[in-house]
């Protein structure tokens, strides 16, 4: 009697086993479908961008040359005469993203320096997520900043300084990238090996040299792309340009005047009254194209840097 009920537990338990079994193995099997169509759906969203933007950019191109967009400084949309040269946002652009990097670059490094190479764990475990508490601040948050405290203090600084510069918004927006700077040139730096360290120390080298002339070419390659990335992200911001620069359209290099970016200028243009399926409307999809082929450059060259200089330990 006996035999027989431990006869019927031990089937129970096989079929229990294969029922557990089969249910694995269709897991097994849903998971490659679920990572495959959730990977999918990436590429098509970012196909659909892109070919929203070429589409659209290309019934502008219709009217407006691409000799005239690239070349010609005057940006006047909604004018009597309108024109459409894309020259006045890409340098705005480009010299509010050279002040932030002038901000965040050397901030940045040394503050990396002195979390790798000098900071215990301790003061590590506390500086590191402070700094990092800066990318978490609204950008809409920064412009403010930017306009209503960091633009007054500059007024009583920079002779001639209008209320609406691109010199304040360019120095708030390297405040805001400095954590992706320091934070991702530290883990470059953290990951060179403690041998080599200890070999320049044993050498007679000091600390400030095993920094500089050992650690830092080590970690060339995630430095580099630390500072790729960040100027990608200074092309990209919208809001902090968009309340602190204004709205000027003029080609200027003086950085006490207002400039406008190719973010702010989608922002101002999307909020304004131009008509669907006018010039001006399709003018958008142009500079959000030039705004993409910036950024996409930007990636591919940090992309370059890390396997070109990568150092494998």
């Amino acid at each position: 009697m006996a035999s027989g009920m431990e006869e019927r537990l031990d089937v129970r338990g096989l079929i229990a086993k294969k029922k557990a079994a089969s249910k694995n193995r269709n897991i097994e099997k849903a998971v490659p479908v679920i990572l495959f169509i959730t990977a999918f759906i990436s590429v098509i969203t970012t196909v659909g961008i892109v070919f929203t933007l070429i589409v659209d950019a290309l019934l502008f191109f219709k009217d407006i040359s691409l000799f005239e967009f690239f070349t010609s400084t005057e940006l006047s949309p909604l004018g009597a005469n309108p024109s459409f040269g894309v020259l006045p946002l890409i340098n705005g652009t480009l010299i509010s993203t050279v002040i932030a990097m002038c901000v965040a670059i050397p901030i940045g490094l040394t503050s990396a320096i002195f979390l790798s190479e000098y900071a215990s764990e301790k003061v590590r475990k506390i500086i590191k997520p402070l700094l990092e508490v800066l990318a978490g601040i609204p950008t809409i948050v920064y412009g403010f900043f930017a306009y209503s405290f960091v633009t007054p203090i500059l007024m009583n600084i920079v002779p001639g300084l209008e209320a609406k510069n691109v010199l304040s918004p360019g120095i708030v927006m390297g405040i805001m990238i400095i954590p992706m700077v320091a934070s991702l040139s530290e883990d470059a730096m953290s990951s060179v090996p403690n041998a080599m360290r200890e070999g320049a120390l044993g050498l007679g080298s000091t600390k400030l040299e095993v920094a500089l002339k050992v650690i830092i070419p080590a970690a060339f390659s995630g430095i580099m792309a630390s500072f790729v990335l960040a100027i990608s992200r200074a092309i990209g911001e919208t809001m902090i340009v968009t309340i602190a620069s204004g709205s000027n359209k003029n080609f200027t290099f003086d950085i006490r005047e207002s400039m406008q970016t190719m973010t702010a200028y989608i922002v101002e243009f999307t909020s304004g009254d131009a008509g669907t399926g006018t010039t001006g409307y399709y003018s958008l999809y142009a500079v959000g194209l030039t705004l993409f082929v910036f950024t996409l450059i930007m990636n591919l060259i940090a992309q370059y840097i890390s396997r070109k200089f990568r150092e494998e330990y």
